[in-house]
Formats: structure tokens, C-alpha cells, sequence
């Protein structure tokens, strides 16, 4: 009978583990954030309560509407990563810590090689809006650049952004200043360059997103992050990230003359006054980066 009852015992807790295992179903197709951002989940589940998800990755050809209408709706897809807006903030739960400190929001163009002397011109704002952006049709990038007067042409596919502005249809992209190395370098056979002297900033948080159904991972994953911003395992990930150290090393993000712009897509839940949480480009924790002495000039 003991052995019965043992052997029962053994079982329950056998099915209550399996069924206590949760599943977090994301999607990775040509997106260059998908590794860090999942690097980043993985940071917030292991510092939760419940270390007991599993992350399913699917690799699916959606954009980045079809992403989000599958998380909204508890579909293929429990989680994803976007820039935020109060558009996309109304539609799903944000996990409002920013995954790259507002990074994204300093953005420096991608170009064609032979046309940095169109950049070169460029000496007031008015001189930049004259020039032509290429964006994601769903991006919040493209409608605060429209907001603040840019000629935005838009795409519904990520990569073929890349051969437009090859191709003279744009003249810049502007990219979070830890993306386009990356990406050119994926592209070696292309006739593109990072522009040298122009730098756009507004803020632009990352976050991850989970539906507003499911407020019980939201929560957990609140929680795990809180916890990874307290004991330095955030800031550890973030500057530790190859792409964030190209940035330190490659982007001359002090000698660049910045351009602030508005967001008027910001939510008003936006943690803005919470300054561990974003990035300053005079304050950049490496020892290889340019020295405290070169200030950014800054234009708004």
C-alpha cells in the first residue's frame, strides 16, 4: 500500500511539473533584434518567479502587423518585440522596460556609397527633412519622422529596404545606432555605407509584448526584470551585447551632430523619468570609447 501510495505521489508531482511548464511561442525571420531580444526574455524568466517557461521560437514570414494581430489574439504567438507607441500600447501589454535603454531612439542612416555628399550638406534640420527616408510601412518610426516633416517612403518587408536605398528610391534609413553594422556586414556585396556625421534622436522605447490576455507573464516578466535592473545583470547583458559594443567602438556617437526630434506617439505610461532605465551617449561606460571631451552638437 505505501509503495502504492508512493508510486501515486511520484506521478502527481510528475504531472503537476509537466503541466506547471509554460510555453512562450516567438517568431524569428530576418529580424535583426529577435537574438537579443529573446537573450533579454531569457534575463526576465530566470530572475521570475516562475523560471519555468519554455521559449517555442517559430520562424514565419509575417510582418510585423500580422506578428502582433497573432499575439493580440492569443494565435500562433504568446510574446513579441517592437518599438513602442500609444497605437501598439492600446492594442497589447507592453513590458515596459526598454530592452536596449532607448538606444533605438539615436538613429543613424544606412546609404548609398556614393551619396554621403548629400549628408555632407546637411546643416540645419530643414536641410535634413529635404532629403528622403526609407521605414517599415508599420514602423512607429515612420509616422514620428511624418510627424516632425520627413519625407517618409515606406515598405511592407524589412529586407527590401535595404535595396532601395541602394537602389537611389531613398536616400537614407535611419537605424537604431546598434543595428546597421550588423546588417551591412550581412551584406557585404551591397553598395552601402553608415552616413559619418549626422545622428537623429527621440525617444523610442523597445519592449516586449504579450497580450492583454495574459497579464499573469506580463507580471512575471515585470517582476524578472525589476529584478536583473537591481542587481546589474541588465546593464550587464546590454553593454556585454556585440552590437552595443560596436556601437561604443564604430558609431562616433559624441562627434555626430544630433538631431532632436519629438515623439508626439509616446505613450504617457512611458517610464521617462526612470534614469537607469535609458541611455546616455556622454556617459558610455567603455574604456575604448571616444573621451568625455567631444560634446555632441545638438540641433532642435
Amino acid at each position: 500500500m505505501i509503495k502504492i501510495i508512493s508510486l501515486c505521489l511520484i506521478s502527481l508531482f510528475g504531472i503537476q511539473a509537466f503541466a506547471a511548464e509554460k510555453t512562450i511561442r516567438v517568431n524569428d525571420f530576418s529580424d535583426p533584434n529577435a537574438a537579443y531580444a529573446i537573450k533579454m526574455l531569457k534575463l526576465a524568466i530566470d530572475h521570475s518567479d516562475s523560471p519555468n517557461y519554455k521559449i517555442e521560437v517559430i520562424k514565419e514570414d509575417f510582418t510585423q502587423a500580422r506578428v502582433n494581430e497573432e499575439v493580440r489574439s492569443g494565435g500562433l504567438l504568446d510574446l513579441c518585440w517592437a518599438s513602442s507607441d500609444a497605437e501598439i500600447e492600446s492594442q497589447l501589454r507592453p513590458i515596459r522596460i526598454p530592452l536596449f535603454k532607448g538606444l533605438l531612439g539615436y538613429r543613424i542612416f544606412i546609404i548609398n556609397k556614393d551619396n554621403q555628399a548629400k549628408f555632407d550638406n546637411v546643416k540645419t534640420l530643414n536641410d535634413l527633412k529635404k532629403l528622403t527616408i526609407g521605414q517599415g510601412r508599420t514602423w512607429a518610426d515612420g509616422r514620428i519622422l511624418e510627424a516632425n516633416g520627413f519625407n517618409v517612403i515606406k515598405t511592407n518587408k524589412y529586407p527590401s529596404l535595404f535595396y532601395m536605398v541602394e537602389g537611389g528610391r531613398f536616400d537614407g534609413f535611419p537605424r537604431g545606432v546598434h543595428e546597421p553594422f550588423g546588417e551591412l556586414e550581412a551584406r557585404p556585396t551591397m553598395d552601402l555605407t553608415v552616413e559619418k556625421n549626422l545622428m537623429v534622436y527621440y525617444q523610442m522605447p523597445f519592449y516586449l509584448f504579450v497580450s492583454p490576455n495574459n497579464q499573469e507573464l506580463a507580471k512575471d516578466l515585470e517582476i524578472g526584470f525589476e529584478r536583473a535592473i537591481a542587481n546589474g545583470e541588465f546593464d550587464k547583458i546590454f553593454y556585454g551585447d556585440k552590437s552595443i559594443q560596436d556601437v561604443l567602438q564604430k558609431a562616433n556617437m559624441r562627434s555626430r551632430t544630433l538631431f532632436k526630434l519629438d515623439n508626439p506617439l509616446l505613450s504617457k505610461e512611458t517610464p521617462t523619468e526612470r534614469k537607469e532605465l535609458w541611455f546616455d551617449p556622454q556617459s558610455i561606460p567603455d574604456a575604448n570609447a571616444p573621451v568625455a571631451s567631444n560634446q555632441l552638437t545638438t540641433i532642435e
